[in-house]
This record gives structure tokens, sequence and C-alpha cells, in this order.
């Protein structure tokens, strides 16, 4: 390869790390820019007047706990539904003594 052909491929690899620190630059100054700027202002929320209708979206679940009122509320169904196969049953077995005692 003779000097004429490394001196231009030196030459191109030149211009294009210069393209690239270009570009670097141009990108850090857009972002010292966009630091620079002020924030818009937060949105101001109105204050809560604690009404009823707050609650109940709540307790329908609807936002994040919505999951958790729902399993929560599915337990507490299934509790109700095994207290009251529990008690039928006592309530047959102790009537069924009650009729044998009182056969005798």
């Amino acid at each position: 390869m003779s000097d004429f052909e490394m001196a231009k491929r030196d030459a191109a690899d030149a211009a294009a790390n210069s393209d690239q620190l270009a570009q670097i630059v141009a990108l850090l100054q857009a972002q010292q820019l966009t630091q620079q700027q002020t924030p818009a202002p937060a949105p101001t929320v109105p204050p809560s007047n604690g009404s009823t209708a707050k609650w109940v979206a709540i307790g329908l679940g609807v936002g994040v706990g919505a999951p958790v009122f729902l399993i929560a509320f599915a337990m507490a169904a299934i509790a109700t539904a095994i207290t009251a196969v529990g008690l039928t049953i006592c309530i047959l077995v102790l009537r069924a003594m009650w009729q044998d005692i009182k056969s005798k």
C-alpha cells in the first residue's frame, strides 16, 4: 500500500471521526438546553370533599387495589359457604339425635 493510499484512508477516517464528534457535541448541547428549561407547573388537584362516591368506587375495586379486593371478597364468600354447610350438617345431626332420644 502506498503512502498516498494510506494518507487517503487516514483522511477519510479523520473526516468520519470529526462528523461523529460534531454529532456528539450537538447532542450534548441539546441535552443541556432541555435540562435548563423550567418544568411546567404541576396541575393542581381540587381538595377532596370525602364524598360517598369515592368510597363506593374504592369498594367496588376501581383502581389499584381491585384484584386484592376481589380476592378478599371471594375468600369471604367461600368462608361463609363453608360455615353454612357445616352449620346445616350440625343441625341435621342434632335433630336426628333428638328424635332418637325422644322416641325412646
